[in-house]
């Protein structure tokens, strides 16, 4: 009788976790509650940032950043505001900054707390990569990705104890499975997105680039490119756990169709 009890409190706790994609479709397992990842990503943002070295808001680089992020911004609210489902973005507290730093990478953690890294503008070159790039990195908070890496990182770890309790008894190691979840460190091994995650952060940055004004058409470029760049060298920072092959820049040119249809050029 307690087998059968727990069997279905385990069940009942995963239906309960699972989360349906607003524009794929897929259902992930999240279980740590999101409340608590954006409550402990504000810690962490402050102190990402006042551990590095952040450009002022009057740094033409920050203007640049600020003004596509706050696009793709409002291209999710609406998005979800569309769908009804505005309430998945609650505790949402967008802020984008730019860290100087010759890193080619950029992340976003729950909550909406974007970094792009100046070394990350030489490669894209322009606007609409930017834009390419941050809708990609914005989709994996969305997506709540990061939240699945941390899930298994917590499972592994301490067999699922409860994100608080963890942060009680362990707080160097939760710590570090954070910031491994969402790209902030390397030390200790990068929580890798999978494939699923790739593509489906790359499909819901057509749609957010798309409906900021961005023709999504950019992405295919933009990501030959960077393949380019890549071979037969160490892989960017951006690149280590984005994979840029054939197979990705098939996979958006087939759903490139589908983008298009939220694009209206501003």
């Amino acid at each position: 009788m307690k087998k059968i009890i727990l069997a279905s409190f385990v069940f009942g706790a995963i239906v309960f976790a699972c989360q349906k994609n607003a524009i794929t479709g897929r259902r992930s397992l999240d279980l740590m509650p999101e409340s608590e990842m954006i409550s402990m990503s504000l810690t962490e943002y402050k102190s990402f940032l006042d551990s590095n070295k952040t450009l002022p808001a009057t740094d033409a680089r920050t203007i640049l950043v600020k003004s596509v992020g706050i696009r793709i911004q409002h291209a999710v609210e609406k998005f979800y505001a569309d769908k009804g489902l505005s309430s998945e973005l609650k505790g949402f507290q967008w802020e984008f900054n730019v860290v100087d730093q010759a890193v080619v990478n950029a992340w976003c953690m729950p909550g909406g707390k974007v970094v792009v890294y100046t070394g990350l503008l030489p490669v894209t070159k322009d606007e609409p990569s930017l834009a390419i790039v941050m809708g990609h990195e914005i989709a994996h908070a969305i997506a709540r990705h990061g939240n699945e890496r941390m899930s298994q990182g917590m499972v592994t770890q301490f067999g699922g104890l409860a994100l608080s309790a963890a942060l009680s008894q362990k707080p160097a190691l939760t710590k570090s499975l954070f910031e491994q979840a969402y790209g902030l460190t390397t030390q200790l091994g990068m929580l890798k997105y999978s494939r699923s995650h790739e593509s489906e952060a790359d499909k819901m940055g057509l749609v957010f680039a798309a409906m900021g004004g961005y023709n999504p058409e950019v992405a295919i470029t933009f990501w030959e490119r960077m393949a380019a760049a890549s071979t037969g060298q160490k892989p960017m920072e951006l690149l280590s756990t984005h994979p840029s092959d054939a197979t990705r820049i098939a996979d958006i040119k087939a759903y490139m169709p589908e983008a298009k249809k939220y694009y209206h050029p501003k």
